[in-house]
This record gives structure tokens, sequence and C-alpha cells, in this order.
């Protein structure tokens, strides 16, 4: 079937911004009900253990609210009773999602049972220590909410983070299966618990829908997310196989929930909803999560914003190009700048160790903008300052728009 929709590169930009949620408007006051609605809309925050700024999942909403109370996000994930909002699962890698998209998960927790579509490892180790997996949820079942470490039998220290206790697995195991899920956090250690301990019952209790129909629903999410996408940019959305979303994918647009569609420069076909809505512009500033969802597809970034992205935690300082935590900035439609930053709290300090502008680079305006979403973030981390340690030509720039909005650094 040929695509009967054309976009312009710039059309397919505003469109992924807006059902991104970056529309420049953001509430004076950011609210419980602020924070659902907008993990409502992306389907969910990848989580990730780097703290150099702040941890991963935090980050998107301010990107998109801006100043708000990371309890918020804590009580949505972790909490008890009606404050409780979303659940842990295998999203987009480790994910926080809504609660009511927890039945579009039920197929990948049945394929986990079978040792499909999980690390080999544990798919071994499900099948062959199942006596040790018991034991595991007995445990669980006993003692309620638990960590791996208060479990382990090991007397040898661990090594890397790979190298699990016999516990260990047998926790991530039953977690995949959906036999447990996660309570709460103890600093960044998961809790396990039974999931009719933790998820309402009013879920548990849904008809669940088959693995195409669940598929079919994970894919229109991502279309709504994305506001469009080809295959693969869809599918990677909450990582579907393309055994799996090809036939899903041809299914929606035949009963007419999706449109294929042309985006000038992409060499693949893309999809979006029925009679999409462009905005005229989307005037949005913010500092990205390098696992920020509007991002996190590469080729995707790349076809889209003319932007190469990769994080270089590991690798090795002197091979570096940009710097270890990078955050691109976003301005006005553009990926315009990336900033290598770490917030140094016990000095009180965010600190900006690098700044590389985009081409055509950073006008006067953008460069204010980019000295303001420096400040507020290190107002919203607390931190009392913003220190620039990088004498690239960029960082001179930004330090005379930083003295224009907060005095002489």
């Amino acid at each position: 079937m040929p695509a009967t929709l054309s976009f312009s590169l710039k059309q397919a930009r505003r469109l992924a911004l807006a059902a991104q949620g970056f529309n420049g408007r953001q509430p004076p006051t950011v609210k419980a009900a602020h924070v659902n609605r907008l993990i409502e809309r992306l389907g969910l925050l990848q989580i990730d253990s780097v703290n150099a700024v702040v941890r991963s999942h935090y980050l998107p909403l301010f990107s998109r609210l801006g100043n708000y109370s990371s309890d918020l996000l804590d009580q949505a994930a972790w909490s008890s009773g009606r404050r409780r909002t979303l659940f842990e699962y295998w999203g987009h890698e480790a994910s926080l999602l809504p609660l009511s998209m927890y039945p579009l998960m039920a197929w990948r927790m049945q394929r986990a049972r079978r040792g499909e579509d999980i690390y080999q490892q544990l798919a071994k180790f499900g099948r062959e220590q199942q006596d040790v997996v018991r034991r595991v949820l007995s445990s669980v079942q006993e003692q309620g909410a638990v960590g791996a470490g208060s479990l382990s039998t090991r007397e040898d220290k661990a090594g890397p983070w790979w190298d699990w206790s016999a516990e260990k697995h047998a926790l991530e195991w039953l977690f995949a299966a959906g036999e447990v899920t996660v309570a709460g956090r103890r600093g960044f250690e998961r809790l396990y618990d039974l999931p009719e301990r933790v998820i309402p019952s009013s879920i548990l209790q849904q008809a669940l829908p088959d693995e195409a129909e669940a598929q079919r629903g994970l894919l229109l999410h991502a279309v709504q997310a994305m506001g469009v996408g080809t295959e693969k940019d869809l599918r990677d959305y909450f990582r579907l196989n393309p055994a799996d979303a090809r036939p899903r994918l041809a299914e929606l647009v035949e009963a007419g929930q999706l449109q294929m569609c042309e985006v000038a420069g992409w060499r693949q076909i893309a999809y979006c909803l029925p009679e999409p809505k462009i905005p005229r512009k989307v005037t949005a500033s913010a500092l990205l999560s390098p696992f920020d969802s509007l991002i996190w597809e590469r080729s995707r970034t790349e076809r889209l914003f003319d932007f190469r992205y990769r994080l270089e935690i590991y690798t090795p300082q002197d091979k570096r190009v940009y710097g270890y935590y990078v955050l691109p900035f976003l301005h006005n439609e553009r990926i315009a700048a990336r900033v290598d930053l770490r917030a140094e709290r016990a000095a009180g300090r965010l600190a900006v160790h690098a700044v590389h502008e985009e081409e055509p680079g950073l006008d006067e305006e953008g460069m204010l903008a980019l000295a303001m979403n420096l400040q507020r973030t290190a107002d919203w981390l607390g931190l009392e300052r913003v220190q620039l340690n990088c004498q690239r030509e960029s960082a001179l720039r930004l330090r005379v728009a930083l003295a224009k909005i907060d005095g002489p650094l």
C-alpha cells in the first residue's frame, strides 16, 4: 500500500516534538496530575543508575514540565495506595510504565517464563535452577518486599555488576516472568514483592489481551508518543521484535488506525496516526537526558535532527569526543548544542565541563536560553551555582549569558 501523506522534515520534527510533550507550556506549580498525564502520554520512562547529574528517569519530566518535586515521581513509582500510578518492567530497557499498561505486558511475561525474549543466561538459569527460583519465591511470599542482598547465600565477594548471586538471578527471572514485581527501592536497590501486594486488584483482574492485541496496543502507543516513525523506530520504543511488529503494523494500517506516510529525506516508509495535527511551530528549550524517549533511538535522532549522538560514559577518557555525561540541548526545533554536565553536590554546584554548539551555532537568544536552562537545572537540583570549567569559545559566550541572568560567576 503506497504512502498517502508526505511531510517535510520540519513538519516531522514538529509532529515528534508535540507528541513528546514539548509544547512550550509549563504549569506554574507541577502537581501529581501533571506528572501522571505526561507519563501516560510518553508511555514509559527509562530507568538508569548513572547519577552524574540526577538519575535519568527524573530528567524527562523536568525537561517538559520545568521545576517539579522529584517526590512526585517517587510517590507515583514506589509508594503504596492511590498515589501509586506506575510499575517497573522491561519496556524500553528497565522502565517505569503507567499501571494502565500492565495488561499489555502480560504476553512478555509469559514468554519470559518460557525462556523467550530474555537474556540467554537468565533463560538458562530459569530452566536449570527452578529449585532456587521456587525457594526465593517462597521467601518473598513469607517476608514481603525484599532485596537480592538480604536473600543472598553467597559467601565470596561479588565481582562486577553482572556477577549476580543465585538469588539475584532467581529474582530477575521471577521479575521478567511477572511472578514478582518491584514494590519499592532502598537507595537504588530494587525491593521485590508479589504482584497482588503491589498492583491494584482492579488492574490484575482485567481480561488480558492476546499477544497480537497487546502488540498492536504498544505500537499504537508508540506512534502516539513519537508522532511519526519508521517500523524500526516504532518497534524500538517498547523493544518489539521485527517478527511481531511488522504484521501488527500491517493490521493497524488495514484497520485504519495507522496511516503510512513519507518524510522528506527518509528512505523508509513511516507511520503516523490518521489526520495528524502538526503545530505551526514548537517553542521549547530543554536539556535532555541521554535516555530521553525523544532521542533514545539514535538513527531516528540523526534523521530527524541531523544530530549524531553517542553516550561516552564507557569510552576511555582519551577517546571521548564530547565528554563523560553529555546532555543534548533542544532549542526551537533544533538540537542546537551539547553540554557535559556534572552535579557536584558536596560543592553545591552544577559543573559545565564542555559546551559544544551544533552548526550553525546558537545566536545570542539561544545562548541565553541555554544559560537559563542550566541555572534552572541547578535550582531544581538544589545547587547554589553553575560552574563553568570549559575554555572553548562557546563557553566564553555562555559565561556572558550566565552573567546576564545571574550576575558575575
